[in-house]
């Protein structure tokens, strides 16, 4: 049975030189990792090209998809968020786009990128980076008082504030584990139960028979994968407009 870790191993597509900033040497080489990357963005932009190139009132099934995507995350900015969601909808839409087509582009055709840690990490400290900048450039010093919520006893208020801080902290952790998580955790499945109808289907009729059954579940965990490559890239997007909301309405906290 082939190693169900074997497909998240990083490889050099094109070998680039290594260049040194503040002396650190940064490898330039495109990866799996960055293809893939690469082929989400170019899907999402010849998406929305086509998509827009020939609107109309009575729109078409792209037209619809496209506008159905953009409607998702402008209601969702607009009702956690309030009025203010318009101006973050940009940054909440690239994301969720970027996300989703990570996603998709592991599940359809090659390499997924979201099962990498490091890039599930800087798509987190990109957040909750966006949210510090936002906090302090709304709020100021004011930005603090995030965590200290009103109307908590003077005598617990310390641990609280602790709590809180440590709360904030853990959210680019959680945000980057959640999504690493789970695609790394349902491709390995799919892949266990994969290798499973191999090596049944190799043992004759009898193994033929009894890889119909792992058969039946990869096609059932594939579906499932789809959505939750759908779902992760949703649930990014709602975690980002929720502390995007903390700092925005931070009057409201």
């Amino acid at each position: 049975m082939a190693d169900p870790l074997h497909q998240f191993q990083i490889q050099k597509i094109v070998e680039l030189p290594t260049v040194e900033v503040a002396g650190i040497p940064i490898d330039l080489s495109i990866t799996n990792s960055v293809l893939a990357m690469m082929i989400g963005t170019g899907a999402v932009l010849l998406f929305f090209l086509f998509a827009t190139a020939r609107t109309a009132i009575i729109p078409g099934r792209m037209q619809v998809m496209a506008e159905g995507l953009f409607g998702l995350i402008d209601d969702l900015a607009e009702s956690i968020i309030g009025d203010e969601g318009r101006h973050f909808f940009p940054f909440i839409f690239t994301l969720f786009l970027f996300i989703l087509s990570l996603n998709l582009v592991g599940m359809t055709t090659y390499f997924t990128a979201t099962s990498q840690l490091a890039v599930t990490a800087a798509l987190a400290v990109l957040t909750i980076g966006t949210v510090i900048v936002v906090g302090f450039a709304r709020n100021g010093l004011g930005f603090f008082k995030l965590f200290v919520p009103s109307g908590v006893p003077w005598w617990i208020l310390p641990l609280i504030v602790v709590i809180e801080i440590v709360s904030f902290l853990m959210r680019p952790i959680t945000l980057s584990l959640r999504l690493f998580g789970n695609m790394v955790g349902g491709h390995i499945v799919m892949k266990v139960f994969a290798g499973f109808v191999v090596a049944l289907a190799g043992l004759g009729i009898g193994g033929v028979i009894g890889a119909v059954l792992p058969l039946l579940s990869v096609v059932a965990l594939t579906a499932l994968e789809f959505l939750v490559a759908y779902l992760q890239a949703f649930v990014f997007a709602v975690l980002t407009c929720v502390y995007l909301n903390d700092v925005v309405n931070l009057g409201h906290h």
